[in-house]
């Protein structure tokens, strides 16, 4: 895994707290639900490289 992934994470994740925050400061909770959803999609896409070779090498390790 590379560190650049981690922190393209890492931001995201910052960003969609620091985001959160001011959002819900004004009052727009229902917003601040979408946007965490919206940043853990993100993440997940970023991820989806990373879980396949995952899975294709634990199918390797087991005989799958």
């Amino acid at each position: 895994m590379d560190i650049t992934l981690v922190l393209k994470v890492l931001g995201v994740g910052i960003l969609v707290a620091v985001s959160g925050q001011i959002l819900s400061k004004t009052g727009r909770d229902e917003q601040v639900i979408w946007l965490t959803i919206s940043g853990i999609v993100a993440v997940l896409l970023m991820l989806i490289k990373e879980i396949a070779g995952l899975l294709t090498t634990l199918r390797g390790i087991f005989g799958l």
